[in-house]
């Protein structure tokens, strides 16, 4: 049976016997996530669109981090990175993870290696649990001036 807080949100939740869809509380797209002496994680250069000089522009590795909550049960991240023209990705990473309780929480990290932006435009990020769309933002790869050599 669900606790009392979650009972008037059940149309909100896909259930199963024992199992409730979590909630995504925060996801960022970044340069590296680097784990910490004290167990805690660092972002590092957060991307809110990609500046490009030149066609194509690459990345070694671009990282996508997630923290899932309020949900019971396993379940399966899906992200992508879609083209332009939203019919194939570039980039796609899938991670299973397990909340045991609706107090605990599961942070995923998505490594995308060696990405490659063939054009500038407008891409999209997409993450999915259990195949179930749960957010879509936009990536922008947008044309810069190259800077002048003094």
């Amino acid at each position: 049976m669900l606790p009392p807080r979650l009972r008037n949100r059940r149309k909100h939740y896909r259930l199963t016997s024992d199992e409730i869809i979590p909630d995504l509380q925060a996801c960022v797209l970044c340069e590296d996530v680097r784990q910490e002496a004290s167990g805690q994680q660092t972002l590092v250069g957060i991307i809110g669109m990609i500046p490009a000089p030149v066609m194509p522009i690459g990345f070694f590795k671009l990282c996508l981090w997630s923290r899932w909550c309020g949900g019971v049960g396993e379940f399966v991240q899906q992200s992508l990175i879609l083209t332009p023209d939203d019919d194939e990705p570039i980039a796609q990473s899938e991670v299973r993870f397990t909340l045991p309780s609706l107090e605990a929480h599961a942070t995923n990290v998505h490594v995308f290696g060696g990405i490659q932006f063939q054009k500038h435009g407008l891409y999209t990020v997409e993450v999915k649990v259990d195949n179930e769309l749960r957010l879509r933002f936009p990536l922008p790869v947008v044309p810069v001036q190259g800077q002048a050599q003094p």
